[in-house]
């Protein structure tokens, strides 16, 4: 049976991104997995609704995807709207589409307040990074599906091919 990833709508050239652009990953292997019909893709915030552009958002005062999760953190847009309902739902469409599809592994852009797994932004918005998971990544991780950054993706090739 074929392995499927989720993949960050941006990575894959749309432009779906806060500030209205796409991050397309450039790498062999995403035209080879796409071929195979491998790839699911998905912009989360897009999903419940966000609209493109939108504000920049952070998770508020250093907190994790995991803590907005337990209803403990929020997530904030510069303007200071909160969003965290918005990026909640996105997390649970998210782990639905995942479920659906059959997708083992997810490719996620990093820093999101909504994909990043290696690291997202510390709230401020004053561009600090720190270790963490964003919203829809620790949904994903806690419903049992790999997460890799888009920086990871050699690690991901590897995994896939076992």
């Amino acid at each position: 049976m074929q392995r499927k990833i989720l993949v960050s709508a941006c990575l894959m050239g749309h432009a779906v991104r806060y500030d209205g652009r796409a991050k397309p990953l450039l790498h062999p292997v995403i035209e080879t997995w796409r071929s195979e019909g491998r790839l699911v893709t998905i912009c989360p915030e897009m999903s419940a609704g966000m609209m493109v552009p939108r504000p920049p958002a952070e998770i508020a005062e250093a907190a994790t995807g995991e803590e907005v999760l337990a209803g403990t953190a929020r997530v904030v847009e510069l303007t200071g709207a909160d969003v965290t309902e918005e990026f909640l739902l996105a997390a649970k469409n998210a782990v639905a589409l995942a479920r659906e599809a059959g997708c083992r592994y997810a490719l996620l852009i990093d820093g999101s307040p909504s994909c990043g797994s290696d690291f997202i932004y510390d709230g401020t918005f004053s561009g600090r990074k720190r270790a963490g998971n964003g919203v829809t990544a620790a949904a994903l991780k806690a419903d049992g599906v790999e997460v890799y950054s888009d920086r990871e993706i050699e690690r991901l090739i590897d995994r896939v091919a076992q």
